[in-house]
């Protein structure tokens, strides 16, 4: 994508023409479909690939778990969230996290070799543990790819020290928002950690090689982060949490593009339920949150965001914020967002929310014109998803949704409300697919598969 605010609102409001049609789609069931009027066919099942594909498309391995990078180190694991920044002469960058736990030498960048990590330096460590058997080895890794001949010319480590770096979010700035998925405290592991869990941190999208400075975002909260979203009118960063009950909060910075400079943490509460329990989960005496009905919100502040009892959702509860079940992936659109849930439901298959912002988001005048929360759709079988996890919008406009499940697929949604498999995961049946993102061409599709640890590149007859 280009570096501009009006690029990005260009490609990413798409999501608005994808999501027109999940009202249908909520309505019909939404099961899949193999029909080439919908999708693109049926799934071919070839012995010894690692998908199955529809007929003419294809499946590369461009990065894999081990492999030695261009600054020495080795590609790690644990593959997750990923962002896409368009360069000169049809090139691409990725920014890749990389969900690691401390003292995953054999997953991290160092292989098993602790050497390996004194070339960067302790003071690009986030959190260096004391340089014991926890060594903090989550973080991200950026590629620079060349979609012409479908290679990768350039890959290094780009943040280090870290732990369970899951998803994150682009910025209109040209960075990568990677999120913790963890709220681990100091003295954790054994005593190891040196220092709190939790944060954010920025990435910039550069081809130059090199660690980045390990500046937590602290007043954007700490708590077990997911993925995170920027409006790229105001600035404003929402943010997903992954707990069963957890919050959905928003972050107004003090400088938008300048998060490192502090903002205003707040968590979403629905104005005629307090402590909305969106979960619907089956056997709960609880109201049940309504599909396709727009329920006006409203934005409670939140103190104590390092949160050292690690209750800040508890806090966010009490004062009546709504509760959602495992918050994941989220994608911007024009003028709306769109929020996984993975395992909310009646069938705790999972949900995807649409959140409109108020015309006056973030400011006194809101109130008169609040913000919206609509439960768009909830899988009520596995012919619609299990376990929709990462999210992104398909240059054509189609919703595409990752699964977090057991052979687990790639599944698209048309505007008219149909289903259809773009993938099937048939080389690791027991990972998930993460970080789906589309070139700028529209003509590759990139793709995580979590354990081996592979990024693909996915071809074939796109629509345009």
């Amino acid at each position: 994508m280009e570096h501009s605010r009006r690029s990005f609102i260009r490609t990413t409001g798409l999501a608005s023409l994808g999501f027109l049609g999940l009202s249908q789609c909520v309505l019909s069931g939404c099961k899949v479909n193999s029909s080439p009027a919908y999708g693109f066919g049926p799934l071919l099942h070839r012995e010894g690939e690692i998908l199955s594909l529809p007929k003419g498309f294809a499946a590369k391995v461009i990065s894999r778990k081990g492999d030695l990078m261009s600054d020495g180190f080795y590609s790690p694991g644990n593959h997750d969230g990923m962002g896409m920044f368009e360069q000169k002469d049809g090139k691409i960058l990725l920014v890749r996290n990389h969900e690691l736990t401390p003292g995953s030498y054999g997953e991290g960048p160092f292989a098993k070799d602790k050497a390996l990590a004194e070339k960067i330096g302790k003071d690009k460590f986030y959190d260096f543990a004391k340089g014991g058997d926890f060594i903090c080895v989550g973080g991200t890794t950026t590629m620079l790819f060349n979609e012409a001949d479908q290679k990768v010319e350039l890959e290094y480590l780009s943040l280090t020290g870290t732990v369970r770096n899951c998803s994150g979010g682009k910025t209109p700035w040209n960075s990568w928002i990677t999120c913790e998925e963890t709220a681990a405290m100091k003295g954790d592991e054994n005593g190891a950690l040196e220092k709190d869990h939790g944060y954010n941190f920025e990435v910039p999208a550069t081809d130059k090689i090199g660690v980045v400075d390990p500046v937590p975002l602290k007043a954007m909260g700490r708590f077990v982060h997911e993925s995170a979203a920027v409006d790229p009118v105001t600035g404003i960063v929402y943010q997903t949490e992954d707990e069963s009950d957890g919050l959905f909060y928003r972050f107004i910075p003090v400088e938008p593009g300048a998060l490192h400079k502090g903002g205003r943490l707040q968590c979403l509460a629905v104005n005629d339920w307090k402590a909305a329990d969106t979960r619907n989960y089956s056997g709960s005496t609880k109201q049940r949150y309504p599909d396709r009905k727009p329920m006006s919100v409203s934005w409670i502040d939140l103190d104590e965001t390092d949160n050292p009892n690690n209750d800040l959702r508890m806090r966010g509860h009490k004062a009546g914020a709504a509760i959602f079940s495992s918050g994941e992936g989220m994608t911007y659109g024009n003028g709306e967002l769109f929020f996984t849930c993975s395992s909310g439901g009646s069938v705790n298959n999972g949900q995807i929310f649409r959140y409109v912002p108020s015309k006056f988001e973030g400011t006194p005048q809101e109130k008169d014109a609040p913000g919206t929360l609509e439960l768009f759709i909830e899988s009520a079988s596995d012919d619609t998803f299990r376990y929709c996890d990462n999210i992104t919008i398909a240059p054509w406009g189609d919703v595409v949704i990752c699964e977090d499940s057991d052979d687990a697929r790639i599944i698209g949604i048309t505007p008219d409300g149909h289903a259809y498999i773009i993938a099937q995961n048939i080389g690791y049946r027991e990972s998930e697919f993460a970080g789906p993102v589309f070139s700028p061409s529209g003509k590759t599709l990139f793709v995580n598969i979590q354990s081996p640890g592979l990024t693909l590149a996915i071809t074939g007859p796109w629509r345009s």
